[in-house]
């Protein structure tokens, strides 16, 4: 700087054209240094690794992102600067590669369960979740990616304010969001622990479903209407008034799983009808579900649908035997009661387009039923066409509307993750197996052991015993297979355990059995018994492979949940080891009662060769069920 002084001094200079050559002599060497800082910046997120932020922000393309990736395989978050890319400003932010992959900037602790919730709350989620297929590949795109993995919703009254939550969280858009997540942790959890389900709903059925929730969220309970109309017709079911908004309240019977596939039923009828549904849960019910509509409750009051209430209403087997349908002098009722069950016969006209064009007058239905009625709804002209846009695969039907009703409460999936998490959850596949026996005098144990055998043993499901060698070998690079089972008896799991801890298997396989709870009989109206029957239903459906007990109510709901298309054990009578079980035909229940009339109630019909999407029960040979 002196030397340049001194030359400048010789030229005779004055200071303010000195100032001027000096600015011009540093300016190329200051805007080198910006463009090359500029560069730095916007150099890959990832070096050397393949990942660049444009990759990563700007294109949208899916990304089959690991914690390996995102840790660096050394599990350790890396904080990552960016700028501008996030929000459109100026001011450099530390962003973790989470955040990135999410479209946010706040930095964050990254684990492996946030890489697969999209968001930022810790979980403890085990490493095999990961590892075993069980999530989704997640998109990390911009707001403007063109595949549609994420769902906005607003969450405030900031118009610009949302929250964008992953499909896969949202079961490929079959549940709504916008729930509070901490009150039930499972509806946007529980992919997390069911394998990805290749049967997607239809673009229709979730529009169905979107405004099933409108509809419910404007007349169900603490409405202006709810409070108007179902007030009055409890108090009074004798008078006759029109109103805007139609009930159905269910009313469940015999087992767990009977209610399930009941409620199920009825929660279809409903969207068909423009019902509002209301469930009345009595105490033993109490607990095991999480609210399914959004922004209100669908739980009727307790203690109102007595014996002695429902004996004062009018039923539809009385309007049909007073020839009350067909007849314009009569005026109908406000509330009728419906009774759906296995034992009733003149209900079973229930699918005939008469009885819908007088229900459709009545603005309040009662509903009891202990069945899968599915069915009976596709041979209404007025819902067949209706049901075949909603459901383009009708073995799916199940499957999908219980996996949008029933979520386990936060009660009940502290019982299923902590089982799963500490039995399941390392096994390289994991086999359910549903033994429920209804009358153990008719069926010993030993018949039902062997039957058991026969069928997991045939069918390759569990190995044989390597009866050469009395001591396994290091379990070093092996196979692990989980076996759950589910029975109110101990015997069985028992017998597997020994069977498999005394021999090795021929295959190489360690076989480990568990059972959570063996309660020796079934306990109606017991809250508890419900709650674990629950759990286990649950557990069943997270299994790779399901074996079950025929004509079982508890087994179609987890074949059902889990997408699951179950090998059934027949049932044994006596010392007589029944023939070999056989697999499903689709993942639907079985309606076990079915109409036997046409709807003039004239001539016998055979329902399988009208219908060809309704095949014989394998389970269950009066039975109807839904294919594809």
């Amino acid at each position: 700087m002196e030397i340049l002084n001194v030359t400048l001094e010789r030229l005779g200079l004055r200071s303010n054209r000195r100032v001027l050559i000096v600015y011009y002599i540093m300016l190329p060497s200051l805007l080198m240094g910006a463009l090359l800082m500029y560069q730095i910046s916007n150099f890959g997120l990832f070096e050397g690794k393949g990942l660049y932020k444009t990759n990563v922000l700007e294109e949208g393309k899916p990304l089959n992102v690991t914690d390996s990736k995102v840790l660096e395989g050394e599990g350790k978050p890396r904080n990552v600067t960016t700028s501008k890319v996030l929000e459109g400003e100026g001011k450099p932010r530390n962003v973790t590669a989470s955040k990135v992959l999410e479209g946010e900037g706040k930095p964050q602790n990254v684990t492996a369960s946030m890489v697969l919730e999209g968001e930022g709350k810790t979980q403890n989620v085990p490493a095999s979740k990961v590892l075993e297929g069980r999530s989704q590949s997640i998109t990390a795109s911009s707001s403007g990616s063109k595949n549609e993995s994420y769902i906005g919703t607003k969450v405030d009254s900031s118009p610009n304010t949302i929250t964008r939550v992953p499909m896969v969280k949202l079961l490929g858009g079959l549940l709504a969001p916008g729930f509070d997540e901490g009150t039930c942790i499972s509806r946007y959890h529980s992919y997390l622990y069911h394998k990805a389900s290749p049967r997607k709903p239809s673009p229709y059925l979730i529009s169905k479903l979107r405004n099933y929730e409108d509809l419910h969220k404007q007349c169900g309970p603490h409405s202006k209407s709810y409070n108007k109309t179902v007030t009055r017709l409890i108090k009074n079911s004798k008078i006759n008034f029109t109103t805007r908004c139609s009930y159905i309240v269910w009313k469940g019977s015999n087992g767990l799983g009977n209610r399930m596939i009941s409620l199920s039923s009825v929660f279809l009828y409903a969207v068909l009808t423009d019902r509002v549904l209301l469930v009345e849960f009595r105490h033993d019910m109490s607990g095991l579900f999480c609210e399914p509509f959004p922004n209100s409750s669908w739980e009727f009051p307790g203690n109102i649908l007595t014996t002695s209430y429902l004996k004062h209403l009018q039923t539809y087997e009385s309007l049909v035997q007073n020839n009350m349908a067909n007849t314009t002098k009569w005026v109908l009722p406000s509330i009728l009661y419906l009774n759906l069950q296995h034992s009733r016969e003149h209900d079973k006209l229930f699918h005939c387009d008469h009885s819908q064009d007088l229900l459709r007058k009545i603005p309040a239905l009662i509903l009891l039923s202990d069945q899968y009625f599915v069915p009976s709804l596709f041979m209404t002209p007025y819902f067949k066409q209706e049901l075949s846009k909603m459901f383009p695969e009708k073995g799916t039907i199940f499957h999908h509307m219980g996996r949008y009703l029933f979520h386990p409460s936060n009660k009940a999936w502290r019982l299923i993750s902590s089982f799963y998490d500490a039995n399941l959850a390392k096994a390289d596949e994991k086999i359910g197996l549903q033994i429920r026996v209804f009358n153990t005098r008719k069926s010993p144990y030993q018949t039902i052991m062997a039957s058991i055998l026969e069928c997991t043993l045939n069918n390759k499901l569990l190995p044989e015993l390597d009866m050469r060698k009395s001591v396994p070998s290091p379990t070093k690079n092996r196979t692990f297979k989980s076996v759950f089972v589910a029975s109110l008896h101990s015997e069985y799991a028992e017998n597997l355990t020994n069977m498999y801890w005394r021999k090795p298997t021929v295959t190489g396989e360690i076989i480990q059995v568990y059972q959570a709870s063996h309660e020796g009989k079934q306990k109606p109206g017991d809250n508890i018994q419900n709650m674990k029957a629950w759990s286990e239903i649950y557990l069943l459906s997270l299994c790779d492979v399901l074996v079950t007990s025929s004509k079982s109510t508890f087994g179609y709901v987890a074949q059902g949940l889990g997408g699951l298309k179950p090998w059934i054990l027949y049932r044994s009578w006596g010392e007589k080891i029944p023939k070999l079980c056989q697999q499903a035909l689709s993942m639907e229940p079985c309606f076990h009662y079915p109409p036997k009339s046409d709807c003039n109630a004239k001539n016998k019909v055979d329902i399988t060769s009208v219908f060809p999407y309704m095949k014989a029960c394998e389970d269950f040979i009066p039975g109807v069920k839904l294919v594809d």
